[in-house]
C-alpha cells in the first residue's frame, strides 16, 4: 500500500471511529472566532459607501490598516517625531495575520507563529528586536534572548509509522533519495552565491537571472533539473504551502528557491553542518505561546487613542491640499470622515484598489496580478498531554507526512514548567491551489461548518495521536479568506522593478502604500520593512 493510500484509509477509518464512538466521547465545544467576516463583506459589497459622514475628524496622517505594515508605519512616524496620526483597523484587535488569542486561559496564535532570527538585510527588524529587548550586543557580538528562541526540540515529522527528528523524510529512504537531497543542497548553495536572494526583497535589485526563475513554475524547474524524488518533492511542496499557501505547481521557481536561498539554505542529512544522519533543526527561531501576536501587541501598546479598531475603510480620496478617508465605525454604526495631509495605505492591494478613488496605475497593476491563498488556523484545547508514538520526542512543530494540513505547534512548548498538563495545539490548514486542494478554497472556507473542519482535523491528527478526540475540549477556528499573496510565476516581473530605491517606497501623490503584498508573499519581515519605509517617508 502506498503512503498516500494508507493515509486516506487511516483518515477514513479515523472519521468512522469518531462517528462510531461519538456518543461515548466528551462533547467538543467550538466555533469560528477571530475574524468578523460580515464587516469585510460589507466593504466588498459596497453596502456602506452610500452613508454620509456623521462626523469629521482631522489629523496629520491616517494609516489605513492595522496589520504588521500599519503598525510598523505607526512606529516609524513616532520615531520621526510625528505623533499626530490615526490608525484605522477593521478588526477588534490589530495585528492582521499576526494576532494572538486565548483558549481556556492558554495563550495561542491566531496566525503567524514564529519569526526567524533576521539577517543583516533586515536591519529594520533587527532594530525592532533590540528595542523589545530580544537582541543585545555582548562582548562585541549580537545575542538573542534564549527565553524567546524556540526551545529544543524544534520540529519532527510523523513518517512511516513513527516520529523522526526534522521535517525532511529520512527514515528508511533509499540512497537515490539521499543523492537527490545532496544534489538539491548543492544547487541551492550555487544559486545562493550566483544571485542575491534577500529578505526583505526590496533590498535587492530584480536581475535577469531572478526574472528567469520567476517566469517558471517551481514544479517545472524541478522537472528540468531532474529532481523527481517523491520525498524531496513532498518536502518542497510542504515548504511552499507553509510560506506561500500554495503548492509547487502554483508558485514560481524564484519563490521556491527564495525559501532556502534567502535564509539558511538547504542541508542534506549527514552533510557538513548537520552533525547527524537526520536533518538539522531550522536556524534560530523566535516564538511565543501567542505566536507573532507577542510582537504586534507590543507594537500597538504605545498607540493609545490613536488606534481605532472596528473601522471599515470605505473610501480614500486625494483632495486639493490633503486626503479624505471615510471609515464606518462598528461601535456607532456611522461613517467618520478623516481629513489629513497624507495617508499610508497599509491594506492588501485588492482592498486598496477598491477603496482608493482613481487608483493609481501602480496599485491597479498590483491588484490585477496578485492572487491570494485562503488559510485556516484551528486552536485545540486539550485537557491533558497527548499519548505519543515511537520515535522523536514531542516538539514545538509537529508535522504528519502526506496530509492536507501543515501539522500543529504546541503553545506550551516554550514554558519552563515541565509538569505534564493541558495545552493548546494550533493546527494550520492552507487552502490555496495544490495537489491537495484543486477546488475553490475560499468557497470551501466560507461554506463548510466549523464541525467539518473539526472532523478533518481530528481524523488527520488521530493518525499519530489516537487519544486526541477524547482529550479535546474546545476547538476555535480562525478563517482568512485572503491570508497571503501567492508568488505565482511572473508576479515578481509584474509588480517589481530593477531599482531598489523605487521598490522601497511605493507612493502616488499624497498616498503611500505599505503591505507584504508588494513583495508578492506574506511574511513579517516584508510587511514590517515596507511599513517602516512608508512611515519614514512622511515629511
Amino acid at each position: 500500500m502506498q503512503r498516500r493510500d494508507f493515509l486516506g484509509v487511516a483518515g477514513a477509518a479515523g472519521a468512522l471511529a469518531l462517528a462510531g464512538c461519538e456518543a461515548s466521547l466528551p462533547p467538543i465545544e467550538g466555533g469560528f472566532t477571530g475574524i468578523d467576516v460580515a464587516r469585510g463583506h460589507a466593504m466588498r459589497d459596497g453596502a456602506l459607501k452610500s452613508q454620509a459622514p456623521a462626523a469629521v475628524k482631522r489629523t496629520r496622517v491616517v494609516i489605513a490598516g492595522g496589520g504588521v505594515a500599519g503598525l510598523a508605519a505607526a512606529r516609524a512616524l513616532r520615531l520621526s517625531g510625528i505623533e499626530d496620526f490615526a490608525l484605522l483597523e477593521l478588526e477588534d484587535t490589530p495585528g492582521g495575520n499576526a494576532r494572538g488569542g486565548i483558549v481556556n486561559g492558554i495563550a495561542c496564535p491566531l496566525g503567524a507563529h514564529y519569526l526567524p532570527v533576521p539577517n543583516d538585510d533586515a536591519r529594520e527588524v533587527q532594530d525592532l528586536l533590540e528595542e523589545f529587548g530580544l537582541r543585545r550586543r555582548v562582548a562585541g557580538r549580537w545575542e538573542y534572548d534564549e527565553r524567546n528562541l524556540c526551545h529544543s526540540p524544534q520540529e519532527r515529522l510523523f513518517f512511516r509509522g513513527e516520529w523522526q527528528d526534522g521535517l525532511l523524510p529520512v527514515h528508511d529512504v533509499g540512497e537515490s533519495t539521499h543523492a537527490q537531497y545532496r544534489k538539491f543542497a548543492q544547487q541551492m548553495d550555487a544559486l545562493q552565491h550566483a544571485a542575491h536572494f534577500a529578505i526583505p526583497t526590496l533590498k535587492v535589485a530584480v536581475t535577469p537571472e531572478l526574472l528567469a526563475l520567476d517566469a517558471l513554475p517551481f514544479e517545472r524547474w524541478l522537472d528540468s533539473e531532474g529532481f523527481s524524488d517523491a520525498q524531496l518533492r513532498w518536502y518542497l511542496d510542504y515548504c511552499c504551502r507553509d510560506d506561500y499557501g500554495a503548492g509547487i505547481e502554483q508558485v514560481s521557481a524564484w519563490a521556491g528557491i527564495h525559501y532556502f536561498a534567502s535564509r539558511h539554505g538547504f542541508h542534506a542529512p549527514g552533510s557538513s553542518g548537520s552533525g547527524s544522519d537526520s536533518t538539522p533543526e531550522r536556524d534560530g527561531v523566535l516564538t511565543w505561546p501567542e505566536g507573532n501576536g507577542w510582537l504586534t501587541q507590543r507594537l500597538a501598546a504605545p498607540l493609545g487613542d490613536r488606534l481605532h479598531t472596528g473601522q471599515v475603510v470605505t473610501r480614500i480620496a486625494e483632495m486639493r491640499g490633503g486626503v479624505e478617508v471615510d471609515a464606518w465605525d462598528a461601535a456607532s454604526k456611522s461613517v467618520v470622515r478623516w481629513q489629513a495631509e497624507r495617508c499610508i495605505v497599509a491594506l492588501p492591494v485588492f482592498i486598496a484598489a477598491r477603496v482608493v478613488e482613481s487608483a493609481p496605475a501602480v496599485l491597479a497593476n498590483a491588484a490585477a496580478h496578485v492572487r491570494y491563498a485562503p488559510w485556516l488556523v484551528a486552536n485545540v484545547h486539550l485537557r491533558g498531554p497527548l499519548a505519543d508514538r515511537a520515535g522523536a520526542a514531542p516538539s514545538w512543530d509537529n508535522v504528519v507526512y502526506g496530509t492536507r494540513g501543515l501539522g500543529y505547534v504546541d503553545a506550551r512548548h516554550q514554558t519552563l514548567d515541565p509538569t505534564p498538563r493541558g495545552t493548546v495545539i494550533s493546527w494550520y490548514r492552507p487552502l490555496g491551489p495544490s495537489r491537495y486542494d484543486a477546488a475553490d478554497g475560499r468557497r470551501l472556507l466560507q461554506g463548510r461548518p466549523w464541525t467539518g473542519w473539526r472532523d478533518e482535523l481530528l481524523a488527520e491528527l488521530s493518525v499519530p495521536h489516537s487519544d486526541l478526540p477524547a482529550l479535546a475540549t474546545r476547538i476555535e477556528i480562525t478563517r482568512y479568506g485572503h491570508a497571503m499573496a501567492i508568488p505565482t510565476p511572473g508576479l515578481l516581473a509584474r509588480i517589481g522593478t530593477a531599482d531598489p530605491a523605487q521598490r522601497g517606497r511605493i507612493a502616488a501623490g499624497r498616498l503611500s502604500f505599505a503591505h507584504a503584498d508588494w513583495s508578492g508573499y506574506s511574511i513579517f519581515e516584508e510587511a514590517f520593512t515596507r511599513g517602516h519605509v512608508a512611515g519614514m517617508g512622511v515629511s
